[in-house]
């Protein structure tokens, strides 16, 4: 949300790169490969967020508006 105080775009950028599981996963298998188990919970709840916001229908950010959503106008 903080990128949106720059513009829209920048905005979007960022909250669909935090908001896809590319990151979280990755940082999963490299949970799993080296010993750090310490991260594993936060990149679960990160992981468990992106499917509830898909559950309640945000979905990933158009450059045009905040509510313009792939997966429907919220």
């Amino acid at each position: 949300m903080l990128g949106y105080l720059a513009n829209v775009r920048a905005g979007a950028a960022l909250y669909n790169l935090l908001h896809t599981l590319t990151v979280p996963l990755c940082g999963l298998l490299v949970a799993m490969v080296l010993p750090a188990p310490r991260i594993v919970p936060f990149l679960l709840i990160w992981i468990s967020h992106i499917g509830f916001d898909r559950l309640l229908g945000y979905g990933l950010k158009y450059p045009t508006k905040f509510r313009d959503t792939h997966l429907q106008r919220v």
